[in-house]
């Protein structure tokens, strides 16, 4: 699926999915839907541990004055939305820039401090960008590939564009992951909330609904910005050339009209219910786990 979402989105070549699938398998065989696959699975422990430990953390030091003032007696539903959001929000940065989080203190005047593995630094980036470039990757025109794989792909890239070659999109990243990060995590409070009585913890089908939502909610407002860091991340890659975000959204309304910024969407809502929804629910079993051990 991740494969079709990208080509659809960085090529007007096929005339919809079932084209687009037709065509992969014809010319390349099944393991062409696997293209690119192999530093996302590397990479997704880590990926959700950042992102799903820098909210943890975040909505622990926003609420630490409420829970402060109820003697620590603050349930989760009793937890502000606004701080789900903005933690959220945090959530995003730290994913987007994919740091690894170190430690939060609390000190007498409630002053909250973060440090990040400098080692870490802009890692996302450059993995969505090998991603995008071996899964737009057909055939060229003698017959053989460009990328022989994730590695060629990384020093094809430093040869041709240097090491700045390697955060191309980086800027639309941080703009479709900060903001929807802080979706991604308000709608899995809403539902589950509406789903649980008060002063209860959501059990297990509440949990997976509540992430499976969330999933597609934050998609549905990821996907725009998504089509253009996958656009800019083709930008010299063997796609057009584009000079920046603004310039990738003109050019791209100009050209083929606002429903351009919503290519992949069916796709992404349909991998994103049951994706999320286990996600969630491991998160939840093993916060669970840790609290009781």
């Amino acid at each position: 699926m991740l494969l079709v979402e990208v080509r659809l989105q960085t090529q007007s070549v096929y005339r919809g999915i079932l084209d687009c699938v037709l065509q992969t398998y014809t010319h390349e065989g099944l393991h062409g839907f696997f293209k690119g696959m192999s530093f996302p699975v590397l990479s997704v422990a880590l990926s959700n541990a950042v992102a799903f430990g820098s909210y943890s953390n975040a909505l622990d030091h926003l609420t630490h004055r409420r829970r402060e003032r109820n003697n620590d007696a603050c349930d989760s539903q009793g937890i502000l939305l606004r701080h789900v959001f903005i933690a959220g929000c945090f959530s995003g940065l730290a994913q987007a820039c994919h740091l690894f989080y170190i430690c939060s203190v609390f000190m007498e005047k409630n002053l909250f401090f973060t440090s990040f593995c400098s080692s870490q630094l802009f890692v996302t980036a450059p993995i969505d960008l090998i991603k995008v470039r071996l899964q737009n990757q057909t055939r060229s025109s003698s017959g053989g590939s460009k990328y022989h794989g994730p590695l060629h792909c990384v020093a094809v890239i430093l040869r041709e564009d240097g090491v700045k070659g390697l955060f191309r999109g980086m800027w639309a990243l941080a703009l479709r992951d900060v903001p929807c990060f802080g979706l991604y995590f308000l709608p899995y409070e809403l539902t589950w909330r509406m789903m649980t009585e008060q002063g209860q913890q959501p059990g297990h089908s509440a949990v997976l609904v509540a992430g499976g939502v969330a999933g597609v909610v934050t998609w549905a407002c990821a996907t725009p910005m998504d089509v253009v860091k996958a656009r800019l991340q083709m930008s010299g890659g063997g796609g057009r050339v584009y000079r920046g975000v603004l310039n990738c959204i003109a050019v791209s309304v100009r050209e083929e009209g606002i429903r351009v910024f919503f290519k992949g969407l069916l796709l992404n809502s349909v991998r994103a219910f049951p994706v999320n929804a286990v996600t969630f629910l491991s998160f939840e079993m093993i916060v669970r786990h840790m609290k009781d051990s």
